[in-house]
């Protein structure tokens, strides 16, 4: 049975509470394996008590300095009590330099005492008690966040000025650079919206024209990488050529937001608008499409898809890193297309003879090398709306498998 002694307004910070008659600290720390949270306790004295009731400070260094001892317990180990309680007299009690040397032995939380309103300047140079005047009951989270990321931006060498900030602000990465972009003018000081406002029109106006297609290979909602490659590099040039001071930084995070707005916008856009803006329209009547599984699926005319759009549909589905064979046919005309995703190729396949009592047909069998999705993509529409005879100047097409892949090596070699 255990009763609350004392408590603070944030409930993340240590609260003292009176177990069988004894007063122990306790605090929530770190998650077991089941991504619960772990709470911790230890004993203190009535001194102890005091020091925390009436000093803030004192408390919030206490807690900074037991988190390490927690975060050593891991998900299932036991706090280290006599390690916990041995840091009690010379965190609670000592003077101020006795505590000041004491943090630049021992290992501490930085971020919980700056989220607690910590002077980041003193705590650089060892003055931890001098840096917690400033401290508070409650917690800015972001605040923590925002020093670490500047910690590991200095670790790498990298020095942000006004503009590189407010652009990293401007697009929410400024805390964590793996966040999706989003345009967020709020947070960014009003002085330095109109420049930043200005940078974006320069990236925009590089990427004018330019899309980031779907790559069905890679999922439903994938998309094509050579196309965000394509257009982050013209996005960073133009925006290093109008502004060479911008950290690389800056300069990126505006490239990932325009290519983060043109993915989305082909997320939202149909197969069919897709496909028109590659050229494909109706030609073939009827159409199957298989996979390397042996999943078949057919087409036909009049329905109310495009043969191409079914079909990057039907690889949305069933694309996968063991499934990257995938064929159209057109039975009647006896041709089809077979698409080799792992390989960057494609073969061209059309009856010379069909067999007759029994024999097998002949085939003539032709390979290409494909440039990306976007080689795909004109292949299939090509195909149907003219079949194999219409492929011819998407070639070369090599009969000869050994000739086919001595160029596939040198495609390779080359990139």
């Amino acid at each position: 049975m255990s009763d609350i002694v004392f408590t603070r307004l944030s409930g993340w910070i240590p609260n003292v509470i009176r177990e069988d008659g004894e007063l122990k600290l306790t605090l929530g720390a770190g998650a077991d394996a089941n991504h619960d949270p772990r709470t911790f306790t230890f004993p203190i004295e009535e001194d102890h008590l005091a020091v925390i009731q009436d000093d803030l400070s004192r408390h919030l260094l206490l807690w900074s300095a037991v988190l390490p001892l927690c975060d050593a317990a891991g998900t299932r180990g036991p706090l280290d009590e006599d390690a916990a309680v041995a840091l009690l007299d010379p965190v609670l009690l000592a003077e101020t330099a006795d505590v000041d040397a004491l943090f630049r032995r021992i290992p501490w939380d930085r971020g919980r005492l700056i989220a607690h309103g910590a002077d980041i300047g003193l705590l650089e140079r060892g003055q931890v008690c001098a840096a917690l005047r400033t401290a508070t009951e409650t917690s800015d989270g972001k605040r923590a966040q925002e020093y670490h990321a500047n910690r590991r931006r200095a670790e790498r060498g990298t020095v942000l000025g006004p503009l590189d900030a407010a652009l990293l602000r401007y697009t929410g990465q400024y805390v964590h650079g793996a966040t999706v972009p989003r345009r967020t003018p709020g947070a960014v000081d009003p002085a330095l919206l109109p420049e930043v406002v200005r940078v974006v029109a320069t990236a925009e106006q590089a990427c004018a024209g330019m899309r980031i297609d779907r790559d069905p290979r890679r999922g439903k909602r994938a998309t094509d990488k050579r196309d965000w490659e394509r257009m982050a590099a013209a996005v960073e040039a133009a925006v290093r050529r109008a502004y060479p001071g911008l950290a690389d930084d800056a300069v990126r995070t505006v490239g990932f937001l325009m290519c983060s707005e043109a993915a989305e916008r082909s997320r939202n856009t149909s197969v069919e608008d897709e496909e028109a803006a590659v050229g494909g329209g109706a030609g073939k009547t009827a159409l199957s499409f298989t996979d390397d599984k042996g999943v078949e699926k057919k087409w036909l005319q009049g329905g109310p898809r495009s043969a191409a759009a079914e079909f990057w549909e039907f690889v949305g589905d069933r694309s996968a890193g063991d499934n990257e064979v995938f064929t159209i046919e057109d039975e009647e005309m006896g041709e089809g297309i077979q698409l080799h995703f792992y390989a960057d190729s494609v073969a061209r396949v059309t009856t010379v003879r069909e067999g007759v009592g029994g024999s097998d047909p002949e085939y003539r069998v032709e390979y290409g090398l494909v440039d990306g999705m976007g080689g795909y993509r004109k292949l299939v529409s090509t195909f149907v709306r003219g079949g194999c005879a219409a492929l011819g100047p998407y070639g070369p097409w090599m009969p000869d498998v050994a000739e086919f892949e001595r160029a596939r090596r040198r495609r390779r070699g080359a990139e």
